[in-house]
């Protein structure tokens, strides 16, 4: 005697349906934008990034058809197109809110605060990570590292950074963009809506007033090594020693000013070892088994 698949538990499914096609007019302007950003490339399939983003920016994440759309403009698989849309995490697969918010959680950030910054966010708004709100204004996440250790703990609207935060802080933050009220970036241009961002990311400009203008930087302790590096010196600080500090060192001991090659803290100075003292160099190293 013989069963049934369905008798089983196993269910066979059916066949995908094709994806939906855009609107004509939709697919029309589509159409024109990736003209543009194909002909930045002597190989259309390297557009394949930026038609991403450009589809992105039509519903907010990319979806069957913008991958379709990308696989027809370009001449390849879907395979292939859904292999990149699903390798980069800046490529949303599911429907997202108008403000991505990043929080590091990556080390130095965690220590700073991160951690409790992303565990307040989800207790206040009521989701986990990479979920978003049932308004669909905020969708939280926590993110990698984003190379501005200097002001940790860092949050991230849409790409744009918010340094130096605290779960108060964080908490208003997304209080004001669920409510529409006005948010400024620490730094960076002004804020835009998740979609907006995706088409500038596809290489469109940004064409709201002082936007290109403004622009993110580094902060003072992460450039202090390129200033060394020029023969700038750094403003003069007191480098105190290991075995005391400010309130233990007689008072008429004079101040040193650190030159820019000196170390800007004592913890930092280098130790007289094998690797860095000319008088204990290092020996040969002895062959496995010696």
């Amino acid at each position: 005697m013989t069963t049934s698949s369905s008798e089983r538990g196993v269910s066979l499914g059916m066949p995908e349906l094709p994806a939906p096609a855009y609107p004509d007019d939709v697919r029309a302007r589509l159409e024109a934008d990736a003209r543009e950003i194909i002909a930045r490339y002597p190989d259309s399939r390297s557009a394949l990034l930026p038609l991403l983003h450009l589809v992105q920016s039509q519903e907010g994440h990319v979806t069957r058809t913008g991958m379709q759309f990308c696989a027809d403009t370009l001449d390849l698989t879907t395979a292939e197109v859904t292999a990149v849309a699903t390798f980069y995490t800046m490529y949303r697969r599911r429907p997202s809110g108008d403000y991505q918010v990043g929080v590091c959680t990556n080390t130095l950030c965690a220590v700073m605060g991160g951690d409790a910054i992303f565990e307040s966010l989800q207790d206040h708004l009521g989701v986990g990570n990479g979920e978003t709100t049932e308004d669909g204004k905020v969708t939280l996440e926590h993110i990698e590292c984003n190379a501005a250790c200097d002001f940790a703990p860092v949050v991230m609207v849409n790409w744009e950074f918010f340094d130096n935060q605290t779960p108060a802080s964080v908490k208003a933050l997304v209080d004001d963009l669920r409510a529409g009220r006005p948010v400024t970036p620490t730094r960076g241009a002004p804020l835009c809506t998740f979609k907006e961002t995706a088409r500038i990311l596809a290489g469109f400009p940004d064409e709201r007033d002082g936007a290109v203008a403004a622009g993110g930087s580094a902060g003072p302790a992460s450039l202090v090594g390129l200033k060394l590096a020029k023969g700038e010196a750094p403003a003069a600080r007191v480098v105190h020693p290991r075995d005391g500090g400010p309130h233990d060192a007689p008072q008429d001991r004079a101040v040193h000013d650190p030159s820019p090659t000196e170390h800007l803290s004592s913890h930092d100075a280098p130790q007289d070892t094998s690797a860095s003292d000319p008088s204990n160099p290092a020996g040969p190293t002895a062959e496995e088994g010696e």
